[in-house]
């Protein structure tokens, strides 16, 4: 036989609050997992039976339950693994600030070469992709038009051209 859980008197009054003000059938189940084993004697099996649920899903919704006012210690956003802080990246990057508000023409190997310089060790290609994009950097296209082309004479061009090529006879 499976060992009797203590369910605390304060894990009781959070699932009751919880059933009470429950905005979701998610939350209401959650509410009842914990109030099923501690008030009406039900085991996690049993308990599961009536939810709907799997056993597991009892112990996990009790510890949801136990825990909901507590600050998460293990949270996984942010970044590890960067170099430079974001304001460093800010400072790095206004060295081209000028040239690129200008409107010259910037290419990623010489930042890249600088960033390898400044952080004194080799780093992939991509890290310098991934800063330029993190800053809101962007590739700007040329015109894809010769500055040279008449609109005219293409025009002209396509009425009067083969429909299809020919080799020569």
């Amino acid at each position: 036989m499976a060992r009797k859980t203590y369910i605390g008197p304060d894990e009781i009054q959070k699932a009751k609050q919880l059933r009470d003000h429950a905005k979701s059938i998610s939350e209401y189940r959650k509410a009842l997992s914990a109030i099923l084993v501690a008030e009406h004697g039900f085991d996690a099996q049993q308990a599961a039976s009536i939810l709907g649920s799997s056993r597991r899903t009892v112990f996990r919704d009790r510890k949801n339950i136990r825990t909901q006012d507590d600050i998460s210690k293990n949270t996984w956003g942010g970044r590890r693994n960067s170099s430079m802080t974001i304001e460093e990246e800010q400072k790095f990057l206004s060295q081209w600030q000028l040239q690129a508000e200008i409107g010259g023409v910037l290419t990623v190997p010489p930042i890249h070469a600088a960033l390898v310089k400044r952080l004194g060790h080799d780093i992939p290609m991509s890290t310098t992709y991934r800063l330029l994009a993190r800053h809101g950097w962007r590739k700007v296209q040329p015109d894809t038009k010769h500055p040279k082309s008449d609109p005219s004479v293409q025009d002209e061009y396509k009425k009067n051209s083969r429909k299809q090529w020919l080799p020569p006879v």
